[in-house]
């Protein structure tokens, strides 16, 4: 079987129910606009418009929780918020998807206070008091050692990572978690893919679920799904309270950029690539890659049996057609079984109650 199918033949729970059920979004306050300056064509395109995003990511963050039974009854899950705008996101997602879910889990939010000059404190606290969501904050100063131990232009991630995943994992332990959920994204792990592809020879991506390092604790990464240019205009839309990265944000030579921008220039003269390419991670052929550990080439030998999905069932559909900006018929076939990700109900988001 494959590995993969999971994503092909989705399991209706959490995530599929939850969606289906969720209660509309609290809306952050907004300057209510003077009736003479009001558009209303202008208005209500925009809330058509996100009304349809906030379908789509609902959706897509309750179909990655069915397709990895990421959360499950009496789960605890922590949530990781860096106070980014994906991290900013998942909660918000998982917040509402909780209130409707046919199972019960508790979510608690946990900042990791790096002691990064300037950083301001008092913004998640707050945040999190408004939406009613248990937190923790954990102070450990990781930014000086990662500016003692880092020369001045190399790669700070590494090292900061690790520190970072090291005292997460603890803090997970301590506040009893079952679940670390992060903020990472569809482009993420892409970009984690290909990345591994050009400088690590190795065809590895991002899992949307595993378990840590240390064998205690499950990691989910919900928003598996969801476009990272989704969750810029989510966070928009939102207003959330935005805290700049004076490490990662800073590296703007870090070959991760590099790829994340070649990415971004793809999608943006062939849509659908990034989709394409998540897909591709979840439908792997090991007889038609090099690796002797996942298939028996060293033993293969004729059969003289046919089989239906041998090569030539490759020959049927082929998607390298023309390379103009449009998808052949061979590439409108691999997108299809993306679509089921926009085809359930998700909370509707009246504009006008942000006031």
């Amino acid at each position: 079987m494959n590995a993969m199918t999971a994503m092909d033949k989705p399991t209706m729970t959490l995530g599929h129910q939850a969606v289906l059920q969720a209660l509309p979004l609290a809306e952050p306050r907004a300057e209510r606009v003077p009736e003479r300056d009001v558009q209303p064509s202008v208005d209500r395109k925009a809330e058509f418009e996100a009304n349809k995003l906030s379908k789509r990511l609902h959706r897509q963050v309750g179909q990655a929780i069915a397709d990895f039974q990421m959360i499950g009854a009496g789960d605890k899950v922590m949530v990781c918020l860096s106070g980014g705008k994906d991290s900013y996101a998942l909660l918000d997602i998982l917040i509402n998807l909780r209130e409707r879910a046919p199972v019960r889990f508790d979510l608690v939010a946990v900042n990791l206070d790096q002691k990064q000059p300037g950083f301001p404190a008092e913004v998640l606290p707050n945040y999190l008091k408004s939406r009613g969501v248990p937190f923790h904050i954990e102070e450990q100063d990781t930014y000086s050692i990662v500016k003692k131990h880092i020369p001045e232009g190399q790669t700070m991630c590494s090292l900061c990572s690790r520190l970072r995943r090291g005292i997460l994992y603890r803090v997970a332990g301590e506040l009893g978690a079952t679940r670390i959920a992060l903020g990472h994204h569809r482009d993420d792990m892409v970009v984690t893919m290909l990345m591994n592809m050009f400088f690590g020879g190795r065809l590895k991506g991002m899992p949307a679920k595993l378990a840590s390092d240390d064998g205690r604790h499950v990691v989910i990464r919900p928003l598996a799904y969801v476009a990272e240019t989704d969750l810029e205009r989510w966070a928009a839309i939102r207003q959330f309270p935005i805290i700049p990265c004076t490490l990662c944000g800073s590296q703007d030579n870090l070959q991760r950029v590099q790829v994340k921008k070649m990415l971004r220039e793809w999608e943006r003269q062939y849509p659908g690539r990034s989709d394409n390419m998540l897909r591709a991670m979840a439908h792997v052929t090991p007889s038609h890659l090099l690796d002797r550990n996942l298939f028996p080439f060293t033993t293969l030998e004729a059969t003289g049996v046919p089989d239906p999905q041998g090569d030539v069932a490759f020959d049927a559909d082929d998607p390298c057609g023309p390379t103009g900006p449009s998808p052949g018929a061979g590439a409108t076939q691999l997108l299809q079984p993306l679509q089921h990700l926009s085809r359930q109900p998700a909370p509707q988001i009246p504009l006008e109650e942000q006031a």
